[in-house]
């Protein structure tokens, strides 16, 4: 799925407590790709990632899926859209404490009414070294395990494109280091174009097109 955004813009506010969060931002995202996004607290690296995900909606500009504008979709048509064409990685985990990892990872199929295909969540939970640990609930997981579990619950639905917000933010380098490298071959081996945003060098170096954000302004600093 080729993404494309234009000048993506996002204001808060009015008059003097008028903010841009966002100042006409573009930029094309191919099936495939590895982003990194970088920026300080503050800069709109997080309303980006929300704008190109269909969570949230731009004061300006246009945002396109093999060439469909996604915020012509009225709220609930935008909704199903994300919950069978994207995938979210939320730096909170987001886990529902009273449900298994297995049930968690399925919950957004049955939200739209779907039945897993067991063969593809077996696959996947191997992927991510969670096979094993499908019983457990989110308390008897490590840090890095419920990651993964998020990790799967992203995936569970095949999404075209996976975006992750500061996804080893709540994690130590050792297994922060481990989920990216997760997240690097799981998007290579299942072809899903993939978008982080993050505050750490060492992660955004990871990927093959990294991008800066500064004051709402975006711009690509290299591309391998």
């Amino acid at each position: 799925m080729h993404i494309e955004a234009k000048e993506l813009t996002k204001i808060y506010g009015g008059g003097e407590n008028r903010v841009t969060a966002l100042d006409r931002a573009s930029l094309t995202i191919a099936p495939g790709d590895f982003i990194s996004i970088m920026g300080p607290s503050g800069s709109g690296k997080s309303t980006l990632l929300h704008l190109l995900s269909g969570l949230d909606r731009p004061t300006a500009g246009q945002l396109t899926y093999d060439g469909r504008d996604i915020y012509s979709l009225s709220d609930r048509e935008l909704s199903a859209f994300r919950r069978r064409r994207i995938g979210f990685i939320f730096q909170q985990f987001r886990l529902l404490p009273v449900l298994t990892a297995r049930e968690n990872i399925i919950m957004p199929l049955l939200l739209d009414k779907k039945q897993p295909d067991e063969g593809y969540l077996q696959e996947l939970s191997r992927m991510l070294g969670i096979h094993d640990r499908l019983t457990h609930l989110p308390h008897e997981l490590s840090g890095g395990q419920q990651q993964r579990v998020a990790i799967a619950r992203a995936l569970i639905a095949r999404p075209d494109s996976i975006f992750a917000d500061e996804p080893t933010g709540n994690l130590d380098s050792r297994s922060g280091g481990e989920v990216m490298e997760l997240l690097k071959t799981v998007g290579r081996e299942l072809g899903k174009a993939l978008v982080v945003i993050t505050h750490d060098s060492r992660i955004a170096q990871m990927a093959d097109r990294q991008f800066m954000i500064v004051d709402g302004v975006l711009s690509e600093v290299t591309a391998k």
